[in-house]
């Protein structure tokens, strides 16, 4: 009786150490350098062909950069704002110009403003395998927030094959 008892327990106290070491591990998607300037790629053109210069920026899913285009004639400014806009909405996991709105229309979000290394300006849209975000593209350099964003997600689009 007590040797099985002990045997139960150390099953138990075994299944425990399994459980306890198998949720120390995670399994994440991330974007590949591949995708990330395929996506960039993408986004330029597409404001190239609606007549906007600008710099496209994708980062990864910790808003570390991956892959930047810069159209010819893009501002200089273009750069800093498509990675920090990249970067906002990877970190927050949605459109900065979702973002922007928030903070507008509420007061309890408007110091979001404040959170080191974000832009609160159209164009940052994620780059999600079903609900998980694997990175995001920042646009900077049509003369609107509104247009930089459809410009990142024409950009997503046209690789959202791979996207699976």
């Amino acid at each position: 009786m007590q040797n099985r008892l002990a045997t139960v327990a150390a099953l138990t106290l075994s299944l425990i150490a399994t459980a306890a070491s198998a949720q120390g591990v995670r399994t994440e998607k991330n974007i590949s350098l591949d995708l990330a300037t395929q996506i960039a790629a993408q986004t330029v053109a597409t404001c190239t062909a609606n007549g906007y210069n600008v710099t496209a920026t994708v980062v990864d899913r910790a808003g570390t950069v991956r892959a930047v285009h810069r159209a010819d004639n893009a501002g200089p400014h273009t750069l800093e704002a498509s990675r920090l806009k990249a970067y906002t909405s990877a970190s927050a996991k949605n459109t900065t110009l979702a973002m922007m709105e928030g903070a507008q229309k509420n007061p309890a979000a408007a110091n979001l403003v404040n959170i080191p290394g974000y832009l609160l300006l159209g164009g940052g849209v994620p780059v999600k395998v079903g609900n998980e975000v694997i990175g995001a593209v920042g646009v900077g350099g049509a003369p609107g927030g509104h247009l930089d964003e459809q410009c990142a997600v024409a950009g997503i689009a046209k690789v959202q094959d791979l996207l699976k």
